[in-house]
C-alpha cells in the first residue's frame, strides 16, 4: 500500500489528511496558520506536522507518493506563488521549499482548483472528466477541469470565475479593483448586497430584515415562499447562470458542481441557476448537469492528495 498527504492552506487553519492510494482517508487534522512575519513559518509548520504523522503511523517515506497542497492564491505550474491576500506571502517557491523540508515530492495548486479536483475524484463530479466547480462563499471561486486535468493557465489564474465581468454598467468596485464582477452578485456578500438594494425600496411584507440580512436568510425565506426573497434569488441566479453559460462556451463541461457556504441552502439553488443558464447557453452545452458539491471541508485535502498522485 502507498500513501500520500493532502494539505489545504487557509487563512486561519491548515487542514491536512493522510490518504491511502485508493482515496481512503486514514487521518485528518488541523494546525493554526501562522501568518506572522509574512507567513514564513507556514511551510515549516506543515513539514513538522507531516513528520509527526509519519512517525505516529510508522510510515516509511519510500511508501509515500508525496504531498499535495492547495493555496489560496494563483499558483504557477512550477509551484510558485506570486502573492497572497491572506497568508502574508509575496513571491514564494512553495513546492521547492516543501520538498526540501520534507524530502517528499510535492505538488501545489490553487485551493479552488484543487477542491474541484477533489469533487471530481470523490464528490459531486465523480466519474466526470470535464467539469467546472463553482464555490460560492465570501467570494466566488472556481476550478475548471478539462479531460481530468486542472486548467492552471500561464499565471496560475485559470478558473478565477468570480472575476468574469457580468455587468458592464456597475459603478461599485469589486475587491479585485474591477467593476461588475460575478463575485459582486453571486457570493454570500454579493447576495447580501443584492438583498439590501432590494429591501431599501421594497414596500411589500417580507421575512427579511435589511439591517442584518444574510445569504442564508434569503434562501431560508425562499424556501418559506417569501416573494421578495424569491426575486432576490432570481437576480442572483441570472448573473450566475449567464456567467456559467459564457464559461460553458469555452470549456464545454459535462457538469457544474456548486459548492461553498451558499450551497448549504441545498437543491433550492439549482433552478435559479439552471433556468437562466439554459436561456443563454450555446445549444451544444445544454445537456450539462448541475449538482451540489458533496465533500464539504474535505474537498481541499482530497483534491490535494489527487493532485500529487497525478503529478
Amino acid at each position: 500500500m502507498r500513501y500520500c498527504f493532502g494539505v489545504d492552506i487557509g487563512g486561519t487553519t491548515v487542514k491536512m489528511g493522510l490518504f491511502e492510494e485508493d482515496g481512503n482517508i486514514l487521518d485528518k487534522w488541523e494546525i493554526v496558520t501562522d501568518t506572522s512575519e509574512e507567513g514564513k513559518n507556514i511551510i515549516p509548520n506543515i513539514s513538522a506536522s507531516l513528520e509527526k504523522k509519519i512517525e505516529e503511523h510508522k510510515l516509511d517515506k519510500a511508501e509515500i507518493i508525496g504531498v499535495g497542497v492547495g493555496v489560496p492564491a494563483p499558483v504557477t505550474s512550477d509551484g510558485v506563488v506570486n502573492g497572497t491576500a491572506n497568508l502574508g506571502w509575496g513571491y514564494k517557491e512553495v513546492r521547492k521549499e516543501l520538498e526540501e523540508l520534507t524530502g517528499l515530492k510535492a505538488a501545489i495548486g490553487n485551493d479552488a482548483n484543487v477542491a474541484a479536483l477533489g469533487e471530481m475524484w470523490k464528490g459531486g463530479g465523480a466519474g466526470e472528466r470535464n467539469m467546472i466547480m463553482v464555490t460560492l462563499g465570501t467570494g466566488v471561486g472556481g476550478g475548471v477541469i478539462i479531460d481530468g486535468k486542472i486548467l492552471v493557465g500561464e499565471n496560475g489564474a485559470g478558473g478565477e470565475i468570480g472575476h468574469l465581468c457580468v455587468n458592464y454598467e456597475e459603478t461599485d468596485r469589486c475587491g479585485c479593483g474591477n467593476r461588475g464582477c460575478l463575485e459582486q452578485y453571486a457570493s454570500a456578500t454579493g447576495i447580501v448586497r443584492l438583498a439590501k438594494q432590494k429591501l431599501g425600496q421594497e414596500m411589500r411584507p417580507t421575512k427579511l430584515n435589511k439591517e442584518d440580512v444574510t445569504a442564508k436568510d434569503v434562501f431560508d425565506a425562499v424556501k418559506a415562499g417569501d416573494e421578495v426573497a424569491k426575486e432576490i434569488a432570481v437576480v442572483f441566479g441570472r448573473y450566475l447562470g449567464y456567467g456559467l453559460a459564457n464559461l460553458a462556451a469555452v470549456a464545454d463541461p459535462s457538469v457544474f458542481v456548486i459548492g461553498g457556504g451558499v450551497s448549504k441552502a441545498g437543491e433550492v439553488l439549482i433552478p435559479y441557476i439552471k433556468e437562466p443558464y439554459m436561456e443563454r447557453a450555446f445549444f451544444a452545452d445544454k445537456n450539462v448537469k448541475f449538482v451540489l458539491a458533496e465533500l464539504g471541508n474535505d474537498a481541499g485535502i482530497c483534491g490535494a492528495a489527487r493532485l500529487v498522485m497525478d503529478a
